[in-house]
């Protein structure tokens, strides 16, 4: 009974000590019977082992080369089952394939691409559809370089829609001391992307002629 001291001879620990790296449930049904002891339940015979630090050595994963206890065995057929199972050739519902799009949380149009994943080595990934247009007609975006949104709607994907520019002009642009350029009307657009290209023009001038002087 619960809270009831039981116990164990000399001889019962000793075999209980011997018998710990076995199942415990297969231990235990052969030691009630060896040694006529109904009232030691599984979960008094478990707690025994556990205050005695006999452990069965099993970490309960599947080691290197360990063979699972179903290889080879075929699943028992139940109709219910067998409804949802996956038939030979049919993918998930959800499934994305090559060339499906989705909106980044950033606003910007993401394609699924035949390109190897660096992080999971699987054989498509997602790009920046707009980069990825824009450089399959010019070539790759140069080191220290971005492409800018001309109109304003990261979602417009057409390599006419965005233009190269030092990396350095997007403070000018959008920064929190720039000039709103995604926001500004449609009309003002080329003139604040002449203004921060002269500007920075005219920055990069002077930072060479100081280190001309000095």
């Amino acid at each position: 009974m619960k809270g009831t001291w039981i116990d164990y001879s000399e001889d019962e620990l000793a075999w209980i000590e011997a018998n710990k790296e076995r199942l415990r449930r297969e231990a235990h049904a052969e030691f009630q019977k060896l040694f006529d002891r109904p009232d030691v339940s599984f979960t008094n015979y478990k707690a025994l082992c556990t205050r005695k630090g006999w452990k069965t050595g099993r970490t309960g994963r599947y080691e290197p080369g360990q063979e699972p206890a179903n290889k080879g065995k075929k699943m028992p057929f139940n109709p219910n089952s067998a409804r949802t199972q996956f038939k030979k050739g049919q993918l998930p519902h959800n499934t994305k394939f090559l060339g499906h799009e989705r909106i980044s949380k950033d606003g910007y149009v993401e394609i699924s691409v035949a390109q190897t994943n660096p992080h999971t080595g699987f054989s498509r990934r997602y790009v920046q559809k707009h980069r990825y247009l824009w450089e399959q007609k010019n070539g790759p975006v140069p080191e220290g370089m971005v492409l800018k949104c001309l109109d304003g709607d990261k979602s417009n994907s057409d390599p006419s829609n965005w233009e190269l520019i030092d990396r350095a002009l997007l403070p000018r642009l959008n920064g929190r001391f720039g000039r709103d350029y995604d926001n500004a009307p449609a009309e003002l657009k080329p003139l604040i992307l002449a203004t921060a290209k002269l500007e920075h023009a005219a920055r990069q001038k002077r930072k060479r002629k100081r280190e001309k002087s000095a």
